[in-house]
């Protein structure tokens, strides 16, 4: 198996020992995003419609690097500290995906690295 890092200046550095994504194969595993401007490092203001927008921004600039789209991803993981913002979460997220919308599962947690509102993981699969 041979796996390669891949890494996008367009998408927030990472803050551990982790890549932005691991490539194998056809396969891409995408690490969580969180809702940080790439250019300055902050956190998004604006709540959870603003969150949610960036955190996709960044999934899209890590595939971008791979000459992919969002439309390469098969499932999403989306973690969220509060469940009652879903809808609003959905709403922005619709915008983003296109029909077949890959699979998905939705969860609430305690807490999120730097206290954002909401991170997503993905899997994609690149031809």
């Amino acid at each position: 198996m041979s796996k390669e890092a891949v890494r996008s200046p367009d998408a927030p550095a990472p803050i551990g020992p982790y890549s932005q994504a691991v490539r194998v194969g056809s396969w891409v595993f995408i690490s969580g995003q969180i809702p940080v401007d790439p250019a300055t490092g902050e956190i998004v203001p604006g709540g959870i419609t603003a969150q949610t927008r960036q955190v996709l921004q960044n999934l899209q600039a890590v595939l971008t690097a791979l000459g992919a789209s969002l439309d390469s991803v098969v499932k999403t993981t989306i973690y969220m500290t509060n469940l009652n913002e879903f809808a609003e979460m959905n709403t922005v997220y619709e915008t983003y995906f296109h029909p077949p919308y890959p699979a998905r599962a939705t969860v609430q947690v305690a807490d999120l690295p730097r206290h954002v509102l909401i991170e997503i993981e993905a899997i994609a699969y690149i031809e």
